[in-house]
């Protein structure tokens, strides 16, 4: 039996123990923990006080609760998915993307046509409310089950510059390149990578687990004069992926001497 003697709630006293036991290995990752009656005696509190502390450790992230087996403490394994930010190009100048996992599509892509948002437009160099064409997919890595949404956003000019992109937004990305490219653009990628809370719709699509965040990529595709070309988004649970970057250093002018 282990007494509680804390300030605050006595089902956050609890839930702190519990965190305790946990943080110094007491109960051991991916093991179930004990259950309401013998937490009840441990810790000398009600029923409710339990479910509340263990409501609370669950909203940390902390365990998982599975119906009909018990609450588990949430192990910590690694990504199972390794995205690179590596774009290749092959001897017939088609743009590939390098060591990224087998993605299938989930369903069909969904194209639209939308406005630029203040987010986006900052990203793309845009005024807010331009118009833009979006694609939405939802991909799966077969191997290990690892859910990913990416969307597409490309700027109405960009599409007018390019023949057939505009009949066809749901192009493959790095087809994307390849005909940008080919309008005699030298392409650039620049990426940024955040982590947030997902929205409703997130947890849902990514299946994610109780308190696990998303990994937020974006990636701007740029081309002649630095301009902004078109904007991707990939949003994958945190848990299940980690990115990887092939850093090249830049070459320096040479330096002119004097005659």
């Amino acid at each position: 039996m282990t007494e509680i003697h804390r300030p605050g709630a006595l089902y956050q006293q609890v839930a702190a123990a519990i965190r305790e036991a946990i943080l110094s290995g007491e109960f051991a990752p991916a093991s179930l923990l004990p259950s309401e009656a013998q937490l009840m005696a441990r810790y000398q509190v009600s029923r409710p006080t339990v479910r509340n502390a263990i409501a609370a450790l669950r909203a940390e992230g902390l365990i998982d609760v599975r119906h009909g087996k018990g609450s588990f403490v949430r192990s910590e394994p690694q990504p199972v998915v390794s995205l690179s930010g590596h774009v290749g190009r092959t001897p017939e100048a088609r743009f590939v993307l390098h060591g990224v996992a087998t993605w299938e599509q989930a369903e069909e892509p969904s194209t639209y046509r939308t406005h630029a948002t203040e987010a986006t437009a900052h990203l793309l160099e845009l005024e807010a409310e331009e118009a833009l064409f979006g694609c939405d997919r939802l991909l799966t890595d077969p191997a290990t089950g690892t859910r990913a949404m990416h969307r597409t956003l490309i700027p109405f000019a960009t599409a007018d510059a390019v023949p057939d992109l505009a009949e066809a937004p749901e192009t493959e990305p790095a087809t994307v390149y390849t005909m940008l490219a080919k309008t005699g653009h030298e392409l650039w990628w620049s990426e940024t990578v955040r982590a947030r809370m997902p929205l409703p719709d997130e947890r849902t699509a990514l299946r994610l687990p109780d308190a696990t965040p998303v990994l937020h990529l974006s990636r701007v595709t740029c081309g002649t004069d630095d301009t902004p070309l078109i904007l991707e988004e990939l949003r994958i649970g945190a848990d299940r992926a980690e990115l990887a970057y092939r850093i090249t250093a830049d070459k320096q002018p040479a330096r002119r001497t004097r005659s």
